[in-house]
């Protein structure tokens, strides 16, 4: 598996995921946002486009495991550099932490861990 300067957590490279990433983004409303009792939302947007990048490896060696998860551990946040949307070159360094994440299972057998997914969402 190799490594890219893409996408990277402090400053360290992560595996090239097994499939294109693609980011997600999502309004954050605050507490007061709701719905009234004539059923009207009403919306106080606290920050625009909060993004979400979704990462998945189907099959990671013992070390390559290791690597990707101790890149994140013990961190409530990192900073995560990745690309630019609309841009092929441009990278961009934001504030991050990693939610969701979950794993298969190891195989003894074939000496690999299944499935590793994760999210890394912007603070």
């Amino acid at each position: 598996m190799t490594k890219t300067e893409l996408f990277q957590i402090d400053g360290q490279p992560m595996y090239a995921p097994d499939a294109g990433i693609e980011p997600s983004y999502a309004d954050l409303d605050s507490s007061d946002s709701g719905r009234d009792e004539a059923g009207f939302m009403h919306r106080e947007v606290v920050r625009e486009k909060v993004a979400t990048w979704p990462f998945s490896y189907a099959c990671l060696t013992d070390a390559e495991y290791a690597y990707t998860v101790g890149l994140f551990a013990g961190k409530s946040t990192f900073q995560f550099t990745h690309p630019v949307p609309g841009s092929s070159s441009e990278t961009a360094t934001t504030t991050c932490y990693c939610s969701k994440y979950g794993i298969a299972f190891h195989n003894a057998r074939s000496g690999l861990w299944k499935n590793l997914s994760f999210n890394i969402i912007e603070c």
